[in-house]
């Protein structure tokens, strides 16, 4: 390899058949601008090489490649506390799905309940006002009962008092009202 280089370098140094002709002389002649171009940048490269730009670049480009590091290292601790946070607010949103559910239950156990006590509270009424009406009608019945007892003791008593009195003479009467005045008063004692 360093073989084909030297034969490459020598040849292209070496002047040619067309350069001897025209009266050049040479490549290594100062009026072959090829030449003065490889010397400009030979110098070139010299200069860059003295003030270190190479060095320079090469800091320049590591402390990029460092700030694209942190900035790299910086976005992964983000993206990790942005997950973290998800995460949280996932588990969050769960328990309040799941505390949600719970009352939403309580809230049907509840009205099941204050249901099933609002139609017991109507059974109760019901029956009470039921019970009323029966002990309404229960005293009615016995008031009716003891008014037609009533009447038909006031008209027992009346019929009595009137055959009593076609019977009874005016002078018996007043015996048998007195004989029923001792009566009474031998019973009371």
């Amino acid at each position: 390899m360093t073989r084909m280089i030297a034969i490459l370098t020598a040849s292209a140094l070496a002047a040619g058949p067309a350069a001897a002709a025209t009266g050049d002389y040479g490549f290594f002649s100062l009026r072959n601008t090829d030449f003065i171009v490889l010397l400009a940048f030979i110098g070139f490269i010299a200069v860059l090489l003295y003030f270190k730009v190479p060095a320079m670049v090469a800091g320049l480009l590591d402390k990029r490649a460092d700030g694209i590091r942190k900035d790299l290292d910086e976005a992964r601790r983000l993206r990790e506390e942005a997950q973290e946070i998800y995460a949280s607010y996932e588990r969050r949103q769960r328990e309040v799905k799941t505390q949600a559910d719970q009352i939403v239950a309580n809230a049907k156990r509840e009205a099941e309940a204050q249901a099933a006590k609002a139609q017991a509270d109507l059974a109760r009424s019901i029956e009470r006002r039921l019970q009323g009406a029966q002990d309404q009608i229960a005293s009615a019945e016995s008031d009716a009962v003891r008014a037609v007892r009533d009447s038909a003791v006031q008209a027992a008593m009346a019929a009595a008092t009137q055959i009593l009195m076609q019977q009874v003479s005016s002078g018996k009467r007043s015996a048998g009202i007195d004989d029923a005045i001792e009566d009474v008063a031998r019973r009371l004692n």
